[in-house]
């Protein structure tokens, strides 16, 4: 096995990077780790990231909202996933709060309501509250909030 791996010059990796970026918003871990696995070195990376937000390739708020669309309108996800994964890719408090509000609080509420009878036809459990218990734990691993899951069953299951 030949584990040689191609060098870049910063140029090279700079142009790679701005390709990488333009395709789809990154967070600063993923272009981080990217930069890594070229074998580039630290101070080289730094260069390579700091060029890139100057030039607008790399904007973790821009990232942020793009996600927090994405993984709602595609996904269905609720907000605690999406935080969560946010937290996960290292992005700020600040920025978290920010894609938030991408969300339209009607929206949101009216994929919950799709979402949750779409599954209760799904569900072929006769006992009621095994029928709730399986509702709530597939809404809940989704990121919705307790207080909104447990209020849909309520208004759904009775």
């Amino acid at each position: 096995m030949n584990n040689y791996q191609p060098s870049y010059t910063l140029d090279e990796a700079r142009k790679k990077l701005e390709s990488y970026c333009a395709y789809q918003d990154r967070c600063h871990k993923e272009v981080n780790q990217k930069l890594k696995d070229m074998g580039m070195i630290p101070s080289a990376i730094d260069q390579i990231i700091y060029t890139l937000i100057q030039d607008n390739f790399l904007n973790e708020e821009r990232f942020s909202k793009s996600f927090a669309r994405g993984k709602f309108n595609i996904k269905k996800w609720g907000k605690n996933r999406i935080i969560n994964e946010l937290k996960q890719r290292g992005i700020s408090k600040y920025n978290i709060t920010t894609a938030l509000k991408e969300i339209d609080e009607d929206d949101y509420l009216e994929t919950l309501t799709v979402l949750a009878q779409k599954r209760l036809d799904a569900i072929s459990e006769k006992n009621i509250q095994k029928r709730r218990k399986k509702l709530a734990d597939y809404l809940l691993y989704r990121g919705w909030e307790s207080h909104l899951v447990y209020d849909k069953i309520t208004e759904l299951i009775q």
